[in-house]
């Protein structure tokens, strides 16, 4: 079982071919503890326990997770399948999980008056209404980044095409590809137009041109025109980075920690944590199956406003 940039004496050099569950066992519980800190250390006299040994961190959870789903979907390839309820990874993965899963690392929400300080540093050019687009569509739609980009002008304008925008008198409908098909979520227009995101989702492809394929381009190097090339997701988060240090939100912090502290998460966390409606309308517009996982992105809501305790005569 190969372990790419790291080296596992338990297991090393057998062959991957056909899927085993205990070498596959073996290996997922060396991601967790390598250099054999889940016992499997050369005795303390031993010649190999004399050589210095190379460091190598322990993965997450979820790190392990995708190592173990990349290796089932290569042995699919191959026409092969890897039992991932074998009692060898079953009982190895769920011991990891008792052992060193840790709670999720949420990053920090981008509330209403944190999202105008940052669209205030934006530059008023080509440039400064498409990332004013962005964050507003962003927080206002309670988007992912990966959804943001992947918006077109019109429905099927492009073959990668996650979705696209329609604006109406009253607002934006935006038509979202899902993990479960198409739903559709529906931007209201804001109090003014310096924070409305439905009239910056339209100020930018009428000054950049854009009416065909997608909303949110690349622009040229002299910044007087869009392109037709599709922004990438990671020109969000590095957008939003760059707000939050320029707009100098949390100032006790150091750069550093601002930084790791927000993402392009921000946006949609930030919408949840701020709408102050039922939580069912927030729970529709995320496009969440569970009220549980709406209340995961809620960085400060009223938890005790349903007094259970009160209700049943206490």
């Amino acid at each position: 079982m190969r372990r790419t940039g790291r080296s596992s004496r338990a297991g090393a050099g057998a062959d991957p071919l056909p899927p085993s569950a205990e070498l596959v066992g073996i290996y997922i519980a060396d991601l967790a503890a390598p250099q054999g800190k889940a016992g499997l250390d050369p005795a303390p006299h031993s010649q190999s326990a004399s050589r210095p040994q190379p460091a190598f961190r322990p993965l997450s959870v979820a790190s392990i997770e995708r190592r173990l789903s990349g290796l089932s979907w290569g042995y699919a390839q191959r026409g092969l399948q890897l039992d991932r309820k074998d009692r060898h990874i079953a009982s190895v993965l769920a011991g990891i999980r008792r052992r060193h899963a840790r709670p999720p690392l949420q990053k920090a929400a981008i509330l209403p008056e944190d999202i105008l300080a940052m669209i205030a540093v934006l530059p008023h050019d080509l440039r400064g209404l498409r990332d004013r687009a962005i964050l507003l569509t962003g927080f206002a739609g309670g988007l992912r980044r990966s959804k943001i980009v992947a918006l077109d002008h019109g429905k099927d304008d492009t073959p990668d095409s996650g979705g696209w925008v329609e604006v109406l008198e009253g607002g934006a409908l935006i038509t979202l590809r899902g993990k479960t098909g198409w739903r559709e979520v529906e931007v209201a227009r804001g109090s003014s137009e310096q924070t409305c995101p439905v009239h910056a989702l339209s100020q930018w492809p009428h000054f950049a041109r854009i009416d065909f394929g997608p909303i949110f381009t690349t622009v040229s190097r002299d910044g007087k025109r869009a392109t037709t090339d599709r922004l990438s997701d990671k020109h969000v988060a590095r957008l939003i980075k760059h707000c939050v240090l320029a707009a100098g939100l949390r100032p006790d912090l150091p750069e550093a920690e601002r930084l790791r502290l927000y993402s392009g998460h921000s946006l949609r966390a930030g919408l949840a944590s701020s709408a102050e409606v039922e939580e069912r309308h927030v729970q529709k517009h995320l496009g969440h199956a569970s009220a549980e996982m709406t209340r995961r992105y809620q960085r400060r809501r009223d938890r005790f406003r349903v007094n259970l305790t009160k209700a049943a005569g206490l």
